[in-house]
């Protein structure tokens, strides 16, 4: 999964998209593009949140129609899931809202697969509840993504252990390279990052299992209206995955 953090215009997410598809079509990689229709989740008041969410959603479903590639967007709240069903293939609940049960149940109601990120506060055993309220809800496409655990006020760490407990659920697991290496609660009201660490935290979840990677890229993080801070320059995104590629079939060779 990788895309830019928010869906900024339609050019710059034409452009990002072009990019990611072409260099997962020359590494046989599959793909899922992504981008938040609006942030909801800022710190500040100030912060940029979307270009409208209709707008952004119809971005979304062109990147989908014109290259048929699968997308995938956050959501919110319950109310938003059969909206945004019908632009995306793949709805996301983000971390801070996986125990939701009316969000976890709306999703699971459209028929989409459910990413489900695994909240920075809980267990990976305690996910196991998020993939039974949306099984129990009629929908076995259930994936779940790892996207680091508070570590103290300001950083996040990521326990590998995650990877063959929630695999042990039956369903597919993603690493987020980018989310967990957030720096939250900064003083200065824009979250940090440490993106030097990205292929570290990639190589060792491809390492332990992972399924996928999710992975937030744009040419000019710096310029990027969210999550600038630990963004993958799009540049380095090839390189990276040509790793990745060699790391997994090492990994499928060994079991």
């Amino acid at each position: 999964m990788a895309g830019p953090c928010a869906i900024e215009g339609e050019s710059i997410a034409i452009s990002i998209a072009e990019r990611i598809i072409s260099i997962c079509k020359r590494l046989e990689i599959p793909l899922v593009f992504k981008g938040s229709y609006r942030k909801a989740n800022r710190t500040r008041l100030d912060s940029f949140t979307g270009i409208g969410d209709v707008q952004a959603l119809q971005i979304l479903k062109k990147v989908r129609d014109t290259y048929g590639v699968p997308v995938v967007t956050d959501i919110h709240a319950a109310n938003e899931a059969a909206m945004a069903a019908e632009y995306v293939d793949v709805l996301q609940i983000p971390a801070f809202l996986c125990r939701q049960t009316d969000i976890l149940v709306a999703a699971a109601e459209t028929g989409k697969t459910v990413n489900v990120k695994k909240g920075q506060f809980l267990s990976p055993e305690a996910m196991q509840f998020a993939v039974d309220k949306i099984q129990q809800s009629g929908n076995s496409q259930v994936i779940l993504t790892d996207r680091g655990t508070t570590f103290g006020y300001q950083d996040l760490v990521v326990d590998y252990r995650s990877f063959p407990t929630m695999k042990a659920m039956n369903v597919p697991t993603v690493m987020d390279c980018t989310h967990s290496l957030q720096q939250p609660n900064q003083t200065s009201g824009i979250t940090g990052g440490n993106p030097a660490m990205i292929e570290t935290i990639a190589r060792a979840a491809i390492a332990v299992g992972a399924d996928g990677l999710f992975i937030e890229t744009h040419p000019d993080p710096k310029n990027a209206k969210s999550d600038g801070a630990n963004m993958l320059h799009l540049d380095l995104l090839e390189p990276l995955l040509g790793k990745m590629v060699v790391l997994r079939k090492a990994y499928l060779d060994t079991i």
